[in-house]
């Protein structure tokens, strides 16, 4: 659900609400795509993971499923998670981590918990987005990035702790591939601060905890907030705040079908038929079970 603001003056665009996604053993908030607003900028997907707090032999178990068209971008509050993919990489998500995933012309992966998570109890919270490609770069050949949370950007903004997690922005660069103009950042303030906001063609504003103004409009909790870029736009913090923050360059049409991204309703096609008759690759130590194609 979402709703515009009616105010001609407002910083706000749109609010769109999250729907609740049952994964099984835990739910997700997920925010794009909408019907009336599929993408900011580049992203095209928006969950939040959490937060969840598992028994012992419980956690997340996620079967390998395929992607085309798009990136999966990962990033932990708490908890991990086991990353396997049909490129053969075996990679363990920690808080902080930047885990990108390149699906291109057609990738599978699983993501688990290692069997010492699970056997206790523990939790798991974190944000999992989808770039889409730009159309040149749809069908480029899979590929895998980790960039451990030492080497993420971290700056101190007149006392607000930033993370500049993909892009550009305060001066700084992700050292995390990007194919198009993309911003992904995080920022903490403090009761009383205030940040002013990069710049970018498009943003989202996602706040996970506290109470926060933007140009003195009060901002809901998880709800992802389209703002007007065309003005200067400053959050000021009442309590501790958490935000995280999406944009940057339109991405033009997709179609989003299941976990396939495209420009072409042919090609997502082509895919669903790879999936079903088992044309794409096996996970390398994961390949004993699958999610089938969801019949509606």
């Amino acid at each position: 659900m979402q709703h515009l603001d009616p105010g001609h003056t407002s910083a706000i665009k749109m609010v769109i609400q999250p729907r609740i996604a049952d994964l099984g053993d835990f739910s997700v908030r997920r925010l794009l795509p909408v019907k009336e607003r599929k993408t900011i900028g580049p992203w095209i997907f928006f969950d939040e993971m959490g937060p969840a707090e598992f028994a012992p032999g419980s956690g997340i178990a996620v079967r390998p499923h395929p992607h085309i068209g798009l990136a999966t971008v990962t990033y932990l509050f708490q908890g991990e998670i086991l990353h396997r993919d049909s490129l053969g990489s075996l990679q363990l998500i920690q808080p902080g981590d930047i885990n990108l995933m390149v699906a291109g012309k057609g990738i599978v992966h699983s993501e688990r918990e290692r069997p010492q998570v699970t056997a206790t109890a523990h939790s798991l919270h974190g944000l999992q987005l989808w770039l889409a490609l730009p159309s040149a770069d749809e069908e480029t050949e899979p590929a895998f990035y980790h960039i451990p949370s030492a080497h993420i950007p971290a700056l101190d903004i007149k006392g607000v702790a930033v993370r500049v997690l993909m892009g550009t922005a305060y001066g700084v660069s992700s050292p995390v591939p990007v194919f198009s103009d993309t911003l992904y950042l995080e920022a903490f303030l403090e009761p009383g601060q205030q940040l002013v906001l990069p710049q970018a063609a498009e943003l989202g504003l996602y706040l996970l905890s506290g109470e926060l103004q933007l140009n003195g409009q009060p901002l809901q909790q998880q709800v992802l907030t389209l703002l007007d870029t065309e003005q200067q736009l400053t959050v000021t913090a009442q309590k501790a705040a958490r935000i995280a923050l999406i944009g940057g360059d339109a991405i033009g049409q997709r179609f989003v079908n299941w976990n396939f991204v495209s420009s072409s309703k042919a090609r997502i096609e082509q895919a669903k038929q790879d999936w079903q008759q088992g044309r794409f690759a096996k996970v390398p130590g994961d390949d004993q079970e699958f999610i089938p194609y969801p019949v509606s």
